[in-house]
């Protein structure tokens, strides 16, 4: 069996925009300033040759039922030196011997080719940076910036900084697919969630439905900044 041609690594997308010192008054550093980066940045297992991936799906398979070389050596009728091999991805195993191991794993003989191709997303935002936006239902003097994104996967998380000024007024009817967590930089709110109300200080954090009407209902110390994580479930292209 040959090894594939790698595809291209997918090229990281870069994008500035300003941020408001927010950060810097949580207390993390803002000293250097750059570019907004997602991408296949991190490790791939498409950065493996095709028998290096596969002898790393070998491996993994062994340890998580908990046998040695020699016993899965001995259940796919294969010399423990020959295993030992297609482990470290030194050689290129027949389809026989491929067959013979998904036999004695007891997994479909595809499991060893399914991450070959797998992208590993990264997202990567220096203090300083982000994109700020614009989401449905915000309000003037409430600011969105966008910490990161990924570009894969079956979940979507979308982590802001949100920034309310001197000038924001309570916005308490946001509603919206997922989950959200929220955790108190600077400021005071009173939060409402449904039916009920949580008086955030800095270090409070709270973690909801966002399928219920939730928001600032009463901004008690302006400005105030607070993270915020959305998750939800990516939609099948």
């Amino acid at each position: 069996m040959r090894s594939q041609a790698k595809p291209s690594a997918r090229k990281a997308q870069i994008i500035k925009a300003p941020l408001p010192e927010a950060l810097a008054q949580a207390g993390l550093p803002a000293d250097i300033a750059e570019p907004y980066s997602t991408g296949s940045n991190a490790a791939a297992v498409s950065d493996l040759t095709l028998e290096q991936a596969i002898g790393v799906q070998v491996r993994q398979l062994r340890r998580r039922v908990g046998i040695t070389v020699s016993e899965l050596a001995a259940a796919a009728n294969l010399s423990g030196g020959m295993l030992s091999k297609i482990e470290n991805g030194q050689i290129s195993p027949s389809l026989a011997s491929l067959q013979s191991l998904a036999l004695a794993l007891n997994v479909p003989i595809t499991t060893f080719f399914s991450t070959f191709e797998e992208k590993r997303d990264c997202s990567f935002v220096k203090a300083g940076t982000g994109v700020v936006i614009e989401r449905r239902g915000s309000k003037a003097g409430h600011q969105y910036a966008l910490l990161g994104h990924a570009l894969g996967g079956n979940v979507v998380v979308e982590p802001y900084l949100i920034t309310l000024s001197g000038d924001a007024a309570p916005y308490p009817a946001f509603q919206h697919e997922g989950t959200e967590f929220i955790y108190m930089l600077t400021g005071e709110v009173l939060y409402r969630h449904g039916d009920q109300s949580y008086h955030l200080t800095p270090g409070d954090a709270l973690l909801f439905d966002s399928a219920a009407p939730h928001g600032p209902e009463k901004l008690l110390v302006k400005p105030m900044t607070y993270l915020s994580i959305i998750t939800y479930a990516r939609e099948p292209a």
